[in-house]
């Protein structure tokens, strides 16, 4: 028995082509497929007044069982004929051009490629003495309904997100950039999974080289499966040891066409909502759909409290206990006072208080996450306030390390985008100790290794820390703050540079 018959594809590396004999091929498949209940194949005899053998093949739950019915099996037998002068030729020509009343049809000549088709939804239609068959598209229409983001909600803004359907997916995009330009290059990733992969970008924007890049880092993965775009995302990154993400993802088709626009490319996977974004720069971790849909002035004050947010999420507690262990003539008298009066009694160091209320946050907040969705919320934060009460009231911390650690929770909600959150959340550890250790001087130590680490980072060639490092001018309308509307006519100079602007001034 061949490998194909096996169903083992890996091991034979020739392209295993169909055979003439429809007998030889239905075994071929279920051998294949191992007899699988969901694969139906129908044989019948088609023809008036002359009869040759067919087979219908698809897979039951991933096709469109009305339209197998009604557009392919009763279409075949109502309206074909053939006598003793028609050849095959003529056959399958008369399938495709009068009885298939489906969108896309397209010829099979191999074993894989058969199997790709019923397996991602498609109809195929084998005959007696041909050597290739018919894939018709009958997939089905089953899908999650497009409801509101759950991780980007916005108060102005649309209301839609991506699902875990590919086509569903590109067709959000489409509807927000009506333009022929807007390409979409197709991958199948996974030699188990044959998950679809789409490349979307805008041609003419974006730089034909970080297309290329892309598209040859996708052409070198070697992976059994494929089961979310996180999988994509640390295959393709540039550095594998770091916290920092260096590729956006977003479930908002506002989002996704925005950066499109700007000359970056999106890499959508299928069965996933959250679309994959590069080149992916610090600030966009920090900028939010609604900043472009109200008021530029009011944008910017909001952006400026989500920097000053980061700043706080990753420091407060480091510069408390620095402060309050080695640079207590920086607090003022009566504040430390009132600090160390609360500290009486607590058998502690302030590293180690921290430390314990940190930890117990990490925890409530993973098992709020973990819990039923209508009782999660509920159980953190009344967790968060009886433990804190109650370690307070036990001596264990104080009052003042459960407002610093409340305080520094509440900023690491600011970020729009969860992956940047996660890394300042590990990062305030380190600070802690350094500042324990050495005080002020170890937290700059710690921020002068974190820029460093930061502006040595790339997202495919492009300088993470850009317009900041390298400072780019005309870029820092959209950096810090955001200037009006009728201002932002030039797109990010580093990320497309083949038609960088996108607007005129009004006169």
């Amino acid at each position: 028995m061949s490998n194909i018959e096996k169903g083992n594809f890996s091991e034979d590396k020739t392209i295993n082509f169909l055979s003439q004999t429809l007998l030889k091929n239905i075994k071929t498949i279920k051998n294949s497929l191992g007899n699988s209940n969901d694969i139906i194949i129908r044989e019948f005899m088609i023809g008036k007044p002359i009869e040759i053998p067919i087979a219908i093949i698809f897979t039951d739950g991933l096709a469109d069982n009305t339209s197998v019915t009604d557009f392919i099996i009763e279409s075949i037998i109502r309206n074909f004929e053939i006598n003793s002068e028609t050849t095959l030729q003529d056959i399958t020509l008369q399938l495709k051009t009068q009885c298939l009343s489906v969108g896309s049809i397209k010829d099979i000549v191999d074993f894989p490629s058969l199997f790709n088709a019923i397996l991602n939804g498609d109809t195929v239609i084998l005959l007696n003495g041909s050597t290739k068959g018919i894939a018709t598209s009958t997939k089905s229409a089953k899908d999650r309904a497009i409801l509101e983001p759950a991780t980007e909600s916005v108060i102005r803004g649309p209301r839609e997100s991506f699902t875990e359907t590919l086509r569903t997916n590109t067709a959000l995009i489409r509807r927000k950039i009506k333009s022929p330009n807007l390409w979409i290059k197709s991958r199948v990733i996974g030699k188990v999974t044959q998950t679809e992969i789409a490349v979307m970008y805008i041609n003419g924007i974006a730089d034909e080289k970080i297309v290329k890049e892309v598209l040859d880092r996708l052409d070198r993965i070697d992976i059994d499966s494929v089961l979310e775009s996180g999988y994509i995302e640390q295959l393709i990154q540039d550095s594998k040891f770091t916290l920092f993400p260096t590729v956006f993802n977003s479930e908002r088709p506002d989002v996704i066409a925005g950066d499109l626009l700007e000359g970056k490319i999106a890499i959508l996977v299928d069965g996933t909502p959250f679309v994959l974004i590069v080149p992916a720069l610090f600030s966009s971790f920090l900028q939010s759909a609604e900043d472009y849909y109200q008021n530029a002035i009011i944008s910017s004050f909001v952006r400026l409290i989500r920097f000053f947010g980061i700043s706080l999420a990753l420091v407060a507690p480091s510069l408390y206990i620095s402060l309050t262990t080695f640079h207590q003539e920086m607090i003022p008298t009566p504040l430390l006072i009132s600090i160390y009066a609360q500290r009486e009694g607590i058998p502690f160091p302030a590293i180690v208080e921290a430390f314990i209320m940190e930890i117990a946050f990490e925890v409530l907040r993973e098992a709020g996450l973990r819990m039923p969705r209508m009782i999660g919320p509920a159980i953190s934060i009344v967790g968060t306030l009886i433990i804190g009460q109650a370690a307070v009231e036990a001596g264990i911390v104080s009052a003042a390390m459960v407002i610093i650690v409340a305080l520094t929770a509440i900023c690491s909600f600011l970020f729009p985008a969860y992956g940047l959150s996660n890394s300042i959340r590990m990062l305030r550890f380190p600070l802690m100790v350094l500042a324990a250790m050495f005080g002020l001087f170890g937290i700059f130590i710690g921020l002068m290794f974190l820029i460093i680490h930061l502006c040595s980072l790339r997202s495919f060639g492009v300088p993470y820390m850009s317009p900041f490092a390298p400072l780019i001018p005309q870029d820092q309308k959209d950096a810090l703050i955001i200037f009006p509307r009728g201002s932002l006519l030039t797109r990010p100079r580093l990320i497309s540079q083949t038609n960088n602007v996108r607007g005129r001034k009004n006169k």
